[in-house]
This record gives structure tokens, sequence and C-alpha cells, in this order.
């Protein structure tokens, strides 16, 4: 059996893309957590000093004195300057000012992410796994993904769906590969699209409903950090705390599959569209038939007395008034024609006729009916699943 293969030292950018920016101001640095990797650094009190040694090293950086820099930046360092730390392990990773070393580069971002460092913490937790040691970043990385890290997310869901490092859980693998998906990291939407292939419709149905709530508990942990970092706290110490489990559907053979190559493809559509039945053929034409001669009166039998047409009961009326701000979401495309096409075959029916369509444009285009209220969406979108229809129900 084969899994989504991890191709780490591309596919997290650690090594080949733009580094992080430069933190000049104490202000500036998120409070990440503590890690049992390194021994403690005892934090120095934020003082002027250091700030205008680390603003003085920035600039020096900016002009391409880096050499400047890394000597500006070792003061505070030494005093337990995050930034200063975390500035360090930068240019110990890129090999600019100092020999590229990332050993070295590794100490100083274990040092910053003690000290509440968010981007050194992420920097630190993607080089322990890109290194060979899992156990050792995964706390990292959960707490990275918490807050909403695309790296993070990524390789936490191919562990997820693999199940080698993580629990084996395609929900929960499929809502994170959708996040990272979502900020534009190649890897994930390759990865998606092969997820769209392996992962039964209901999982990655049920994997979207749970990403929207992955997102919304990473904006209010990045809320409470920040928060943190403006009153100078420190943030807890990591522990590998496994995930709530996820609903899933009766257990079955799952064959893995490779993950395709590194390069940004378009995903395949998030939802499929549903099943539709057969539309029925029509009336077949009537045959001409030559008319009988009419008989004399005397052999016709009498005409038949009218029979009353039995009253045919009114429909019930199944339309949704189109008021209120709740919406349905009807499904996510790689392809806006599969949207067009889907609302085409749609729009008609009871539960959405007289409700505006909107596109969200992303990664994939979210196609969405809206003007309900919270109880009307819910009864709508029940019809649709009836008629086997995909939808969920998106609040304001």
């Amino acid at each position: 059996m084969r899994g989504l293969a991890l191709k780490t030292a591309a596919a997290l950018g650690l090594f080949g893309i733009a580094m992080p920016a430069l933190v000049a101001r104490a202000a500036d640095a998120d409070p990440a957590v503590l890690s049992p990797a390194l021994p403690p650094a005892t934090p120095s009190a934020p003082t002027s000093a250091n700030a205008a040694a680390v603003r003085a090293g920035v600039d020096a950086w900016t002009a391409g004195n880096y050499e400047a820099a890394v000597k500006a930046w070792q003061g505070p360092a030494a005093k337990g300057d995050a930034d200063a730390l975390f500035n360090l392990g930068q240019a110990y990773k890129l090999g600019r000012g100092v020999t590229k070393d990332l050993v070295k580069a590794e100490a100083y971002y274990g040092k910053a992410a003690r000290l509440g460092h968010i981007s050194a913490a992420d920097n630190y937790g993607i080089l322990l796994f890109q290194t060979n040691r899992q156990t050792a970043a995964l706390p990292w990385l959960q707490s990275a993904a918490e807050r909403g890290e695309p790296r993070a997310m990524y390789v936490l869901g191919v562990a997820h769906y693999n199940g080698d490092f993580a629990p084996k859980d395609w929900v929960r693998a499929y809502a994170l590969i959708t996040r990272a998906a979502a900020t534009g990291l190649p890897q994930a939407t390759a990865s998606l699209a092969t997820m769209n292939q392996t992962i039964p419709l209901g999982q990655r149905q049920m994997g979207v409903s749970l990403a929207s709530e992955l997102d919304q508990k990473a904006a209010e942990a990045r809320g409470r950090e920040f928060a943190a970092a403006d009153l100078g706290a420190q943030g807890p110490s990591p522990q590998l705390v496994p995930p709530a489990p996820t609903a899933q559907p009766a257990p079955g053979a799952i064959e893995k599959v490779d993950l395709p190559p590194s390069a940004s493809v378009e995903p395949a559509n998030s939802y499929l569209p549903p099943s539709f039945e057969a539309p029925a053929p029509p009336p077949p034409r009537p045959v001409p038939v030559k008319p009988a001669m009419p008989k004399s009166a005397a052999s016709q039998p009498a005409a038949p007395k009218p029979v009353a047409p039995k009253p045919v009961a009114p429909k019930p009326d199944t339309a949704f008034p189109a008021s209120g701000s709740y919406r349905i979401q009807l499904g996510a495309f790689g392809v806006k024609a599969n949207a067009d096409a889907l609302w085409a075959r749609v729009r008609g029916r009871p539960e959405l006729a007289g409700h505006a369509r909107q596109d969200i444009p992303g990664t994939v285009t979210r196609l969405l009916a809206t003007g309900y209220s919270q109880s009307d969406a819910a009864r709508a979108c029940a019809a649709l699943k009836a008629g086997g229809l995909a939808c969920l129900v998106v609040a304001p």
C-alpha cells in the first residue's frame, strides 16, 4: 500500500521561498509555545537599546549589508531578544552574512520560539520534521496548524491521510489540505486534487464543514496570541494533544495513492456535482389512424352521461421566501464552468427559485444561493439532500 508522498524540502518552502519578514520591534513578536526540545532560555526585559540594535540590523539587512546586520543582532540575541534570535536563525538558514549552517539556524529558531516568536516556532517545527524528527515536530506543527500556518496544515493533512505520524482521519486530512490549498500552497492544491479522486464524497463534505470550524478557531487563536504579545506574555508549552475524532463513515478498505508531482495544478471539485435523474423521455407521437365511417343513428349507442372530473388538491407551496442573511452552499469547483452547469440545472427547484446566486472566487469557486432565514436554509438544504443534492448551510 502506498501513501501520499511528502516532498518536504520543496513542498514546505522552508529553504526555497522568500524569507519571512524580519521583525524590528519587540511588540511585533508573536508569542508561540515553549518546547522541551531545548534548554530554557531566559528572556531579557525589553530595552530601547535592544530594539534600536535590532532595528539597525534590519536596516543593514535591507541595504544588503548582511555581515553588519548579523553583528548588530548578536548583542540583543545574547540578552534573549526573540526578534534578534529569529533574525540570526534566518541568516544562518540562508547563509547571508555568515556561513550557511542549519544546525545553528535550528538552535536560534528554538530559542526564539521559546521566547514567544511565532514565525520562529513555525520554522522550527518544519525544520524538525524535515530532519526526520517527526515526533518532536508534531507539537510545533499542531500549534502552527491551529494558527492557520499553511505548511503545517499541509504536513499534518498528509500525515492524517496516510496515518504515518498521526491517526488516520480522512475527514480531518481533507479539512487541513483544503485550508492549506486556499492559501495558494501549490503542493496542497495538488494533494487536494488527489484526495478528490480517492476520498468519498460524504467524507469530503464533512471535511469542508470541519475546515470552516478550524478557520474560526485559528482566527480566535491568533487573536489571543497577538493580545498576549502586546502584554509581553509567553504562551504555554505545546503538548501533542490528539485532535477530537471526526465522524467517520463505516470502515472499509482504503487504497492509498502517491502524491502527484509538486506542481501547481487546478484542483478537482471539492464537491462533486450530484447525480441527477435522467429527464423523462418525451411522450411518443400519436400514430395516425384512419377514422371509421360514422354509423347510422339507429345503431349508435346512447351517449354516456358526462362525469364531473375529480377536484385536484392544490400542491403545497414549497417555495422559500428570498429574505434573510443565511446562504446555502451547493458546491466548490476548480473549474467555474462546472459551477455554471450545476446552477443551470438546479436554479428552478422550489428550494432555490427566487434566490440570487453568489460565487466566491479563490483556489476553488464556491457556489451559493443567498437570501434565507436560518430555519428556511435548514429546511431547503434538507429538501435538496432528500432530492440527491449536496448542500451546506452557511451562517452570516
